[in-house]
């Protein structure tokens, strides 16, 4: 049977639109994981280095079981590997220096621990496991919130400091507001845990500051006024680098 030119055009239209509507949702999937990553405070070459460290301080290390810990050697470097080539996502750029002091200290070790592989020396093996499973947990430390709901108030906040506003989005700002009050609402119920407890004082008084500022933001973001805005962003902002510094 002919189409008809008119039947063709429609079927070619709805063909373009369907291949319009796939690329846009696709660009649009893209652009949210990229986000997620962004403000996800992980770095997942050191969540699966876990898997060699737990072998070497849970099995090998306690046995003092050297020939697993010779047999772990390329497993451990390429772990190594990967955490070196790993970049910290954008939520973590504060931390870049003390990342990367740890990443140089990591890899020393895992040069000491293949000296000693090498020269199958038993109790220098033992001892760069030791500073292996050491220097892991430290890493972990580095790039770890203190505390939970800290983090996700920064979540938000990140987002509003280094996307909405050098975008100037007024509409992406606004819509933050309710996020970080309700962020900031719960970061008020937190009781700090024991090992923060000499530092409740300023970390009370700080709290209380950054909530003010999350208070101004939410009066001045109704306003039209690009200049108070950011002046409030950059406050907030500031407030809660004090607050972080206290847990620091």
């Amino acid at each position: 049977m002919i189409l008809h030119g008119g039947t063709r055009m429609k079927r070619s239209w709805f063909k373009g639109l369907v291949i319009f509507l796939v690329l846009t949702s696709t660009c649009q999937m893209l652009r949210a994981q990229e986000t997620s990553r962004e403000v996800s405070a992980t770095v997942p070459a050191l969540t699966e280095f876990h898997k060699v460290i737990y072998k070497i301080w849970h099995t090998a290390w306690p046995n003092r079981d050297t020939d697993m810990l010779i047999a772990l050697l390329p497993e451990i470097e390429k772990g190594t590997t990967a955490i070196v080539s790993a970049e910290l996502p954008g939520i973590l750029r504060d931390k870049k220096a003390a990342w990367e002091k740890g990443v140089e200290e990591l890899r020393t070790i895992v040069q000491d621990y293949r000296a000693a592989v090498e020269t199958k020396q038993k109790q220098p093996l033992l001892d760069a496991a030791e500073k292996l499973h050491a220097q892991y947990e430290a890493l972990v430390r580095v790039i770890r919130p203190p505390l939970r709901q800290l983090e996700e108030f920064h979540a938000v906040l990140y987002m509003v400091y280094h996307y909405y506003m050098p975008g100037e989005s007024l509409e992406k700002i606004r819509a933050s507001v309710e996020p970080l009050r309700e962020k900031i609402a719960a970061l008020n119920k937190v009781t700090l845990p024991t090992r923060f407890k000499e530092k409740e004082a300023s970390f009370t008084v700080a709290r209380k500051e950054l909530e003010e500022t999350v208070a101004e933001f939410g009066t001045v973001v109704s306003s039209n006024d690009l200049g108070k805005i950011k002046n409030a962003v950059e406050t907030m902002h500031s407030r809660y680098v004090t607050l972080a510094a206290v847990l620091e």
